[in-house]
């Protein structure tokens, strides 16, 4: 009687594992990356850097979706994808980070999770490799939300965080870039080649959890201590279950006015289909105040959009179908650029 009682509970503990394999297995995966929106023309980009940003991004979302398909969290898997592009130095952010008046590089970051609004932020480092993982070691690592400057990197190296050289940062793209708009400053000239660029990722895990993340280098030659949307919580990342995950890049002043990233997850959650809600905030709100940029957004049901109102933006996905699709430009049959940003490649 034992023995066929416990058998009984084997063969429905066994059943049990199965239906929720099988659940997980069932719930759907994507992720979507970013690594900036602007003036981006087919007139000015060659073949050999269209496809070597095509291969960058290609590496960040397949690296963040291996992490979603072994079974990771949506916050692993964004970090992961972010981590690609900030070592690459043809975005801005880690690596490729622009430099700012004073010649140095501060940057920001930001990540939250949708599951239970726990979120984490650095502003202004300058020795962190990857400072989406110093993003992330706030939020998991201390009580607060954001910390900036010194005081994130003493933090930074209590918790073990290799502090890099300075030297590092420097790739003479960017410096001379800086150069460029400080000779067009002195001659009182209009600048077209200032940065507002910015890289991040919104994913969704077998446990239907969103997250998102955000890292820039900022804008070229900004005053040092400018402090963009980026590591804002609301402005440049937000992520919540009930609504959706965004991450924007674009004139990160603007983002922070209208509080970009909370805006369109506040619209999805009162009935506004994502799209919708997303181009309304950017190809209405924003093309209204002049402020330059795109978002990438996702839903609870891992519905994917990208709108941004400038000639392009930098952008892949791989959806709930599994299929991947990356692009530069706008696409055939979508509006024309309200607005023509000054970011160069």
């Amino acid at each position: 009687m034992y023995e066929q009682t416990a058998k009984y509970f084997l063969i429905i503990f066994i059943a049990g594992l199965f239906n929720m394999n099988t659940a997980l297995a069932d719930t759907p995966l994507a992720i979507v990356i970013h690594g900036g929106a602007g003036t981006i023309t087919r007139a000015s980009m060659t073949d050999e850097k269209e496809a070597t940003i095509r291969a960058a991004l290609k590496a960040s979302v397949q690296a963040g979706y291996r992490e979603l398909v072994k079974g990771a969290t949506s916050t692993e898997a964004v970090v992961a994808a972010i981590k690609v592009l900030e070592d690459s130095p043809l975005f801005n952010a880690g690596k490729g980070a622009v430099f700012n008046a004073a010649g140095n590089n501060e940057m920001d970051a930001s990540i939250m999770e949708g599951a239970g609004l726990n979120a984490g932020a650095v502003a202004s480092v300058a020795h962190i490799r990857n400072p989406i993982d110093l993003a992330l070691s706030v939020m998991t690592d201390s009580e607060h939300v954001m910390m900036m400057g010194e005081g994130a990197e003493e933090f930074a190296r209590q918790k073990g965080f290799e502090m890099m050289d300075p030297a590092y940062f420097h790739t003479d793209f960017r410096w001379q870039q800086l150069q460029r708009i400080k000779a067009k400053e002195t001659a009182q000239q209009e600048q077209r080649d200032q940065w507002f660029s910015t890289v991040g990722a919104v994913a969704l895990d077998r446990n239907g959890d969103l997250a998102a993340g955000t890292s820039t280098g900022g804008t070229s030659n900004k005053r040092w201590g400018r402090v963009g949307d980026s590591p804002i919580i609301g402005a440049g990342t937000y992520a919540n279950n009930n609504s959706c995950a965004v991450s924007a890049t674009g004139h990160g002043e603007y983002f922070i006015r209208y509080v970009v990233a909370y805006n369109i997850c506040n619209r999805v959650e009162s009935g506004t289909p994502l799209s919708e809600a997303a181009d309304t905030v950017i190809n209405d709100i924003l093309v209204k105040a002049k402020g330059q940029g795109g978002v990438i957004a996702m839903d609870h049901s891992g519905n994917i959009t990208t709108p941004f109102n400038s000639e392009g933006m930098y952008r892949a996905s791989i959806d709930t179908d599994g299929e991947m699709t990356i692009s530069i430009y706008r696409e055939e049959g979508e509006p024309e650029p309200a607005l023509m940003g000054n970011v160069e490649h």
